[in-house]
């Protein structure tokens, strides 16, 4: 179990539906978890808030961060966001340190992001490959720099709405039967994007039947599904 996790998503809903159990599974055993979101997910992910009349920019960003304010608390999680602005998301150099910074600062065990493809979402793949890259630079590529380094996190994808089309292959399942409740609870608190709570909460059970299957492990009922992308290093199989 590792004692601390870094999500990075693109918008700051995005750790609730893939990794709010995971974060919630990381608090429960006594470890650390921090959510950075690079935007507000303002003009892509907030629907519901644009159909209130006379709603702006700023006010759907207030209401975006104290909804994953309230999210990432119920798990157990800090919530930071950058602000960098959505559809598109653009990172430019200096947008690449500031996430290089806050990796640096947290240094986590477990860094988790977006696949580096999505063809239905612009955001999701530039914040996959700066997460990436960013961990890159806050690593140092694992050897000696001029700049101060952390020690590499492994780095895990979480699981993108549609899989198939984004490249990803799950290699891990983490169960998160025990915390489930506390992911519903947290989803709820993302009103701009109600409409995704039935399904992430069914696909819960789905990964909690591959769960089941992969590990023999009959009292797996919910579970999320993660992509390695560093190999695992250990002493024997």
């Amino acid at each position: 179990m590792s004692k601390r996790v870094q999500v990075i998503g693109a918008h700051s809903a995005d750790f609730v539906w893939r990794a709010g159990g995971a974060i919630a599974v990381t608090n429960a055993a006594g470890g650390t978890a921090h959510v950075l979101a690079l935007s507000y997910g303002e003009q892509g992910e907030s629907g519901e808030l644009w159909k209130e009349r006379g709603m702006t920019i700023e006010r759907v960003k207030e209401i975006r961060h104290a909804e994953a304010e309230r999210a990432a608390a119920s798990l157990g999680a800090e919530f930071r966001c950058l602000d960098l602005g959505d559809y598109p998301l653009e990172i430019d150099a200096a947008g690449l340190e500031r996430i290089a910074d806050e990796i640096r600062e947290f240094a986590p065990d477990v860094l988790v992001t977006h696949t580096t493809i999505d063809p239905f979402n612009p955001d999701h793949g530039v914040a996959g490959a700066a997460v990436e890259r960013a961990r890159s630079l806050a690593a140092g590529a694992g050897v000696p720099s001029a700049f101060a380094t952390v020690t590499p996190p492994e780095l895990f994808l979480f699981e993108p709405h549609q899989p198939e089309l984004c490249g990803f292959v799950p290699t891990t399942f983490v169960d998160i039967t025990a915390v489930h409740d506390r992911k519903v609870a947290a989803m709820a608190e993302m009103k701009a994007q109600g409409y995704l709570q039935t399904y992430y909460t069914e696909r819960a059970s789905h990964r909690g039947n591959h769960a089941r299957r992969s590990s023999g492990r009959g009292e797996i009922r919910q579970a999320e599904a993660f992509q390695r992308v560093i190999p695992q290093v250990v002493a024997a199989l």
